[in-house]
């Protein structure tokens, strides 16, 4: 598999999986349909049109290709139309939690992928700033742009270990892709992010949270 076939299948996993996370975000908003597909297209696009002006494509390839907006606002009618007919808005919050996390953590991994791809593109063979910067904010950028936009305070600034799966997993990809060749380990960093991440929510990783002495918590201090 080619290296442009190999991106845009990990850009449609991210597009589907994050459209479905910005999707199932508004709906716990209580959006109309407009804005529950602002939010699904938000997800899905932002990330990657940051990507795109960063490295000087204009315009961004969102913007060039309807496939992406299509999928994305697809998704979120199908989605809408789910949680009304079906027994999806019956569920309990908890399963629903599980449905966004494991959609924006497929998303996550693969345009983690796609953001190294790119990097390596426009970087050069021997580049690691490069593709891990754009790695990172393909993957994080739309999620952000979602949150923000549904009033929330972005999951990469207080999630157990989020942004901190998609940098491994770039570094990983910059580390072995001489050794595996560009296909295997393309699979192999979107496994390790997917891992990550997983092990992140079931065991509530987090990074270091600075918090001041118990003592002087709540304005007081104790005896």
């Amino acid at each position: 598999m080619i290296a442009e076939d190999l991106w845009r299948l990990f850009d449609i996993i991210g597009t589907l999986a994050f459209a479905v996370s910005g999707a199932l975000v508004g709906l716990s908003r209580r959006m109309d349909i407009f804005g529950i597909s602002v939010l699904a297209l938000a997800t899905a696009v932002g990330g990657g049109m940051v990507r795109d002006l960063l490295v000087g494509l204009t315009p961004p390839m969102a913007l060039r290709d309807t496939t992406n907006f299509l999928l994305s606002v697809g998704v979120a009618l199908a989605t809408s139309f789910l949680y009304q007919w079906t027994a999806l808005h019956r569920m309990r919050r908890q399963r629903l939690l599980t449905m966004f996390n494991i959609s924006d953590t497929i998303g996550l991994a693969a345009f983690t992928i796609t953001g190294a791809l790119t990097g390596v593109r426009f970087g050069g063979e021997d580049s690691y700033v490069l593709p891990i910067l754009l790695a990172a904010t393909t993957a994080v950028g739309g999620g952000m742009i979602r949150d923000v936009l549904a009033q929330r305070m972005p999951v990469v600034l207080y999630a157990e270990v989020y942004a901190a799966a998609s940098l491994v997993g770039a570094f990983v990809f910059c580390t072995l892709r001489f050794t595996l060749g560009v296909e295997a380990d393309s699979w192999l960093a979107f496994a390790l992010v997917l891992v990550i991440r997983f092990a992140a929510i079931h065991w509530n990783w987090s990074l270091y949270h600075p918090r001041p002495p118990r003592r002087y918590r709540d304005g007081r201090t104790e005896e």
